[in-house]
């Protein structure tokens, strides 16, 4: 069954996205270089607990 996670900058912190995981195959944090509008660029995006 899949998880619903979010996704927030490593920068500002600020959640700006929302995905779908399968914990049972992927146990390790998701990590997605992903544009956020507050810093304005494109910044790596980490799973958040």
């Amino acid at each position: 069954m899949n998880k619903k996670v979010a996704l927030a900058c490593s920068i500002c912190m600020s959640r700006n996205y929302t995905t779908t995981k399968n914990p049972k195959t992927d146990s390790n944090r998701l990590e997605v270089r992903k544009y956020c509008k507050h810093c304005s660029t494109h910044t790596l995006h980490r799973e958040t607990k």
